[in-house]
């Protein structure tokens, strides 16, 4: 039995590694009295921005200069598929 690694409980002779790791990471990433996780604010931050760069990403799919190369694209795969 190593001094890092406790035994498994049940009299088992092999320690449980993966329940074990789980546990010491829970202790050492949780800090007490630290906020975990975004707040109102940075929801409505991130929201904002998520919206933003879909409706950017939108104006640039549906332009007729990459709809025409998405359509010669697919015209090329299924000619090229026979």
């Amino acid at each position: 039995m190593s001094p890092t690694m406790p035994s498994s409980p049940a009299g088992r002779d092999r320690p449980e590694p993966l329940r074990w790791l789980r546990d010491r990471w829970a202790r050492l990433t949780t800090v007490p009295g630290r906020d975990r996780g975004m707040s109102t604010a940075e929801y409505a931050v991130g929201t904002i921005a998520a919206c933003a760069f879909a409706m950017l990403l939108f104006k640039v799919v549906t332009s007729p200069e990459v709809r025409q190369m998405l359509t010669n694209l697919v015209k090329r795969a299924l000619n090229v598929a026979g």
